[in-house]
Formats: structure tokens, C-alpha cells, sequence
């Protein structure tokens, strides 16, 4: 984690805001570039005063929607060949494009939400989405709510936990995985039940 925030802290302190929303916004139309690591280093520059918070969350929540959106349009109105084409620029291949249009295809709206938590399909997220035709008020519906849990997980928790980071990363290493896993379980069981209901 150290290595990381010491890799990315000198864009933001550079670009601030603006380089948390870029590496976002490019990353959720699948371009190779760490937007989560950007957010927990700006979550924990957050903690440390060099930057505030609020618009912190505004600003990667507004980066992920308007990224997948992007995405979303480009696979809607360049279609499958189009992405195929050009996808190898961005490491979209056509096995993983097959396997992501698969969960879509089964579990529409609970993969958009989740989707924001795994690092392939936060990538392939609006592609897939656009790609298979699933509808875009949905589409961005679910977007919107994977995006808030997105951002107010990784936000929150790296603003509140700041410098123990640093002081106890080896051991938070498990703590993460068992709080990440609890929250994309909440996520799917949330997202299956609002799909659920909007059937009924």
C-alpha cells in the first residue's frame, strides 16, 4: 500500500481533483489505469488535510458514473465488432468480453453494482452494459447506486482509518478482504432484491 500511495501521490498533488477524476473516468471505459489506487490515496491525503473529503466523494462518484456511461455509448453505438476490433488497445479480449456479457445476459442490474468492485468488469462495466442493449435508464440507475458504494467504501474507510494504513498494513491486508467481501454481499443481496421487485 506504501509503494502505491508513494507511486500516484505526486499526480495528485500536482493535479489534485483533476487527476483522481481523469484516472477515474478512464478507467471505468476501460482504459488501464488505477483509479481505485487514486481514490485511497486521495481518501488518505483526505485524512492528512491535503484534501477535503466531500468533494473527494463528489468528484470520483461523478468520474465513475460519467466513465461508465462513456463506455456504455460505445458499446451500444460502435457495437461488438467495433469493441472487438479495438479492444486489444485496452486489454479487452474476446474471451472476456464473452464471459462479461454472459453475467449480464443472467443477472442484469446486480452485475452493474458488483461489477465496481472487480477490477476486469469495472473496466468492461458500460461496455458489456451498452454491448448487449440492456436498457440505459436501468443501466444507469444501478450505475449510480455501484458507483455510491464504490466510492463510499473506498473513500470512507481509507479517510477514517488514515495513517494506520501505514502503522498496521500487513495485518489490514485480511481485515480489507473480509470487509470487501461483506460489502459486495450486501451489494448483490441489495441489487437482486430491487431486480426482483421491479419483476414483481
Amino acid at each position: 500500500m506504501s509503494d502505491l500511495f508513494t507511486t500516484v501521490k505526486p499526480y495528485l498533488d500536482h493535479y489534485g481533483y483533476w487527476a483522481l477524476f481523469g484516472a477515474i473516468l478512464l478507467e471505468d471505459f476501460g482504459m488501464p489505469v488505477p483509479g481505485e489506487t487514486l481514490l485511497i490515496a486521495s481518501a488518505l491525503l483526505a485524512s492528512q488535510g491535503q484534501m477535503h473529503i466531500v468533494p473527494l466523494l463528489l468528484t470520483a462518484c461523478v468520474a465513475a458514473v460519467t466513465g461508465d456511461n462513456i463506455g456504455y455509448a460505445i458499446g451500444r453505438f460502435g457495437g461488438r465488432k467495433l469493441v472487438l476490433r479495438y479492444g486489444n488497445y485496452v486489454s479487452i479480449s474476446e474471451q472476456r468480453l464473452q464471459k462479461a456479457e454472459g453475467f449480464y445476459l443472467r443477472y442484469g442490474g446486480a452485475v452493474v453494482v458488483v461489477a465496481r468492485f472487480l477490477a476486469v468488469l469495472r473496466q468492461l462495466n458500460g461496455i458489456v452494459a451498452g454491448t448487449v442493449k440492456m436498457n440505459w435508464r436501468r443501466f444507469l440507475a444501478y450505475n449510480i447506486l455501484g458507483a455510491a458504494f464504490w466510492v463510499s467504501f473506498w473513500g470512507v474507510l481509507f479517510y477514517e482509518l488514515g495513517e494506520k494504513v501505514f502503522r498496521f498494513g500487513a495485518g489490514f491486508k485480511t481485515v480489507q478482504f473480509f470487509l470487501l467481501g461483506g460489502l459486495v454481499a450486501a451489494a448483490v443481496v441489495l441489487a437482486v432484491y430491487l431486480l426482483h421487485r421491479r419483476k414483481g
